[in-house]
This record gives structure tokens, C-alpha cells and sequence, in this order.
């Protein structure tokens, strides 16, 4: 393959990767969204945020659908990444919620805030 062959077929699989990328964010735009349902429906409920037991359902579904070449622990590692960020939307959500229900603070007092799970590297079993 000469230079310019070699050029034309990396800026082609440049373009094909720039494609997947838009299709893999208008999926995560999906999934936030039906993530924000959810996040209302648990203020609704009076139910946590974070339930390691459906996160843990989340990677096990996406490992056992795995047919590579990512490994499941790097599909784990991604997915953790994105379970953290839906997280941190439906928390900003039931704040934004809880502000319609509640008169504002004083400056003084500072905001409630709900624990959160040890982090992002958290061992998964």
C-alpha cells in the first residue's frame, strides 16, 4: 500500500469512527432520558438514587451480551463511568425537585446532600 493509499484508508476509518461516535451519543441521549424518568419515578417512591444491586445487573447484562473485543473488565470500567454520570443526573434532578417543595436556605445553612458510592473504581463483584 503505498503512502497515499495508507492516508485515504485511515481518514476513512476516521470518518466511520466519527459516525459511530454520533450514533453511540444519540444512544446515551436515549438512555438519559430514560434515565431522568426513572430518577422521577424513584423521588416519587421515596427510593435511592444508587442501588448497587440493579448497577450490578446493568454489567452483568452488558458482559453476558459481550461478544468482544472489549473485555468485561473494560466494559466494566465504561460502564461504571456512565452509571456514575446517570447518577449524578438524577440527583441534580431530585435537587431540582426537592427546591420546587421546599422554601430556599438562608446563606448560612449549607445544602443537604446524599451520600454517594466510594467511587468510580469501586471493585465490582
Amino acid at each position: 500500500m503505498s503512502p497515499e493509499q495508507a492516508q485515504e484508508a485511515l481518514g476513512e476509518c476516521r470518518r466511520r469512527i466519527d459516525e459511530l461516535d454520533r450514533r453511540i451519543l444519540a444512544l446515551l441521549n436515549e438512555r438519559t432520558g430514560i434515565v431522568e424518568q426513572i430518577g422521577r419515578l424513584k423521588t416519587e417512591l421515596a427510593m435511592p438514587i444508587y442501588e448497587p444491586r440493579r448497577e450490578d445487573e446493568v454489567f452483568r447484562n452488558v458482559v453476558e451480551h459481550n461478544q468482544g473485543p472489549l473485555s468485561g473488565d473494560a466494559l466494566k470500567r465504561i460502564y461504571e463511568r456512565i452509571l456514575d454520570e446517570m447518577r449524578s443526573l438524577q440527583r441534580m434532578g431530585k435537587a431540582d425537585a426537592g427546591d420546587r417543595d421546599r422554601p430556599k436556605p438562608s446563606r448560612d445553612s449549607e445544602p443537604e446532600t446524599e451520600p454517594r458510592p466510594s467511587g468510580s473504581g469501586t471493585p465490582l463483584t
